[in-house]
């Protein structure tokens, strides 16, 4: 009898264990808005830093925990975060759903002034033709969605070399320049690029992305299921449009690095 109780202990303590093993991880959500700044979550008084909200596509109400440390303005359809003292803000968007989601941004003290070197075609700035720039990381965005790949997020190296290649006004792919410009800016992998130039500069966002859906090898790069972020860069010049895209790789190698 004494071993018939133990069988039954045993069989009935390896039950509940099983059952307590067989019990799932309980999965985290992820917020159905997504906050991230184009300058990461650290900024410099007086620094402004464009605000990359998705899904794009939709409309977004942002404010600031602390306007008086960082305020937000719209321009046009798109949210610039303005650092204008040192602290730690709450910036939330909304949508119409009553979806939300959030980011934190710091502010420290403002760098010291540097003394300003001349002008050139390879000068890179990640607010230069913001507007443009965002827009048509949302119309990329926008056409990977419609061709079921994910959304990217905005890399500040990659957003840097784009621009610097944008700049040079290339007409045709520098495949060593633009390697060297990726490695110069921080980004160690390898990428896809896309490049189109047009006279005007009207719709330059627009013109940019149904140039590359329309071209077969361009609308490749632009939905590679392998890319996990994006950089783009626009340069205008005697009413000639210079657009790039970088599309980062990872698992992949750039020999330039």
């Amino acid at each position: 009898m004494t071993s018939t109780k133990k069988r039954i202990t045993a069989a009935l303590t390896a039950t509940i264990l099983a059952t307590t093993l067989a019990i799932p991880a309980i999965a985290v959500e992820a917020p159905p808005i997504r906050v991230s700044s184009y300058k990461g979550s650290t900024l410099e008084v007086g620094e402004r830093s464009g605000l990359i909200i998705g899904p794009s596509g939709a409309d977004y109400s942002v404010t600031s925990s602390n306007p008086d440390t960082v305020a937000v303005e719209q321009v046009l359809t798109f949210w610039v975060a303005v650092a204008k003292a040192e602290g730690s803000v709450e910036i939330t968007a909304s949508n119409n759903a009553g979806e939300c989601g959030s980011m934190t941004l710091t502010v420290g003290p403002a760098a010291p002034a540097a003394l300003e070197a001349p002008a050139s075609g390879d000068s890179a700035g990640l607010t230069d033709n913001l507007e443009i720039r965002q827009e048509m990381i949302r119309l990329i965005n926008q056409t990977r969605k419609d061709n079921g790949v994910p959304e990217l997020p905005v890399n500040e190296a990659l957003m840097n070399a784009a621009q610097s290649c944008s700049n040079r006004r290339y007409t045709w792919h520098h495949a060593p320049e633009e390697s060297q410009a990726a490695v110069d800016a921080g980004y160690p992998y390898g990428f896809g690029s896309n490049l189109t130039v047009f006279t005007s500069t009207a719709d330059a966002a627009q013109r940019a992305v149904d140039n590359w859906i329309n071209s077969p090898g361009h609308f490749e790069t632009m939905i590679d299921p392998r890319c996990d972020c994006i950089g783009v860069g626009v340069t205008q010049y005697d009413d000639v449009t210079y657009c790039y895209m970088f599309v980062g790789i990872p698992n992949s190698v750039n020999f330039y690095a």
